[in-house]
């Protein structure tokens, strides 16, 4: 004799609906998280070489500029400025308001005349033929340059990012799985 439970068996239909609304959910909180807080990129080019490599999948913490200000040395993905269907990934060295130069000999980086000491951007060999003459970034934009400086097409090139460009801050490489870690 079966014991009566008090429930009924669900249809397939049923069962169906059930797992098709548990995926629109699931997809629907998948949007929201990618579009307010977190996004994953590519690294498809050299210009981070070494701190990101071609092919590193990194997440993004797309919520951290809308809560605070970027600050110097993080890694920042943006909109290119020239193209905005394209997504750059690049170290921010100019605040808004700052002069930023780079000497043609050595390549050292001056913001307001003096050297820059963070261990994060000193060190790079940042150069070009021509030197970078003292420029100011304007206000809600930044300078932003590649670790890789020798292939990087960045701020010495095509200029400044501007705030409203900005998507977030790299934050951790997930693949490979031997490059997993924080980004620095």
């Amino acid at each position: 004799m079966q014991k009566d439970t008090g429930r009924k068996k669900k249809t397939w239909k049923e069962e169906l609906w059930e797992w098709v609304k548990s995926l629109v959910i699931a997809f629907i909180m998948a949007m929201f998280i990618r579009t307010f807080f977190f996004q994953a990129f590519k690294i498809p080019s050299s210009s981070m070489h070494p701190t990101l490599q071609i092919g590193d999948h990194l997440i993004a913490n797309k919520l951290i500029y809308r809560l605070r200000e970027p600050k110097r040395g993080e890694i920042i993905i943006f909109r290119f400025p020239d193209n905005t269907k394209r997504d750059f990934v690049k170290r921010l060295v100019g605040l808004p308001g700052e002069k930023v130069e780079i000497e043609i000999s050595g390549g050292q980086i001056y913001i307001n005349g003096k050297a820059v000491t963070d261990n994060r951007i000193n060190g790079r060999y940042y150069f070009n033929n021509e030197g970078m003459p003292e420029t100011t970034v304007p206000s809600d934009s930044y300078f932003v340059l590649g670790d890789n400086s020798a292939n990087s097409y960045d701020s010495r090139y095509w200029g400044f990012v501007p705030h409203k460009y900005l998507l977030g801050k790299a934050l951790f490489i997930y693949w490979p799985p031997n490059r997993w870690g924080p980004v620095r």
